[in-house]
């Protein structure tokens, strides 16, 4: 009994380590992230001058951006400002994309091994995590539309989740309507000056329609996830 004792204390307290570790790191993540948000301007007015290269840098920027945990909405401005609406909105895409895919391989190949293992011991969680597998694609989709989730976190968050990777990355459709408008402001704006200088945009018209659309994604997410756990749960207590 003792031994027993002493060796579930050994996992408890290595999982605890886990745990302290991971989240020191993730809090040191977007620590530097908050810190390297400061040099975005710069970064950007690098990029104007770059030429032909331009467009190739900023896709790898915003990508590790991503990544890092810093908050991409003034570089997507300044895209706009840089490189104008319809070539903005595609650089903005491929490098959020491509941020949001390294991140959720970061997550998955790191992080969710742990999860599996904590999970193996409770079937009930295990049946909701592969039904959301199951409808990943509409899950993601939805999520992307929705603004009331942090992107960054969520990448990582994603990770951790049963969901096929390119069925991630193919949802990532939905980022479409918010680039295309953040992407948009930063063009009215016409100048990194402005962007950096923290000048507004009138919503307009268009703002407020996509923010109702990513409201509408947020409800829908939630009652979409929860039938699907509700329903995975039902097939468990069925097959006992």
């Amino acid at each position: 009994m003792t031994e027993i004792a002493v060796t579930e204390d050994r996992s408890t307290g290595t999982l605890v380590l886990k745990v302290v570790l991971g989240v020191a790191a993730l809090a040191a993540v977007i620590y530097l992230g908050r810190q390297l948000g400061g040099y975005i301007p710069a970064f950007a007015q690098w990029v104007d001058g770059l030429g032909v290269w331009g467009p190739v840098v900023f896709i790898l920027g915003y990508a590790a951006a991503t990544v890092a945990f810093i908050p991409g909405s003034l570089l997507t401005l300044a895209a706009g400002a840089i490189f104008g609406l319809a070539e903005g909105s595609i650089i903005v895409f491929i490098g959020a994309t491509l941020g949001a895919s390294l991140a959720f391989l970061v997550a998955r190949y790191l992080a969710r091994g742990a999860v599996e293992r904590r999970i193996a011991d409770n079937p009930k969680f295990a049946a909701i995590d592969g039904a959301v597998a199951k409808e990943g694609f509409k899950i993601v989709a939805l999520l992307r539309l929705a603004p009331v989730f942090p992107f960054n976190l969520m990448n990582y968050g994603l990770g951790l989740t049963k969901v096929r990777f390119w069925h991630y990355v193919a949802a990532s459709i939905g980022m479409i309507p918010g680039t295309f408008l953040y992407v948009y402001y930063g063009k009215a704006l016409g100048s990194l000056a402005a962007v950096a200088g923290g000048a507004e945009v009138e919503r307009g018209l268009a703002g407020w329609i996509t923010f109702g659309v990513g409201l509408l994604a947020a409800v829908a997410v939630a009652v979409y996830v929860g039938r699907i756990a509700k329903r995975a749960l039902e097939q468990e207590v069925e097959s006992v």
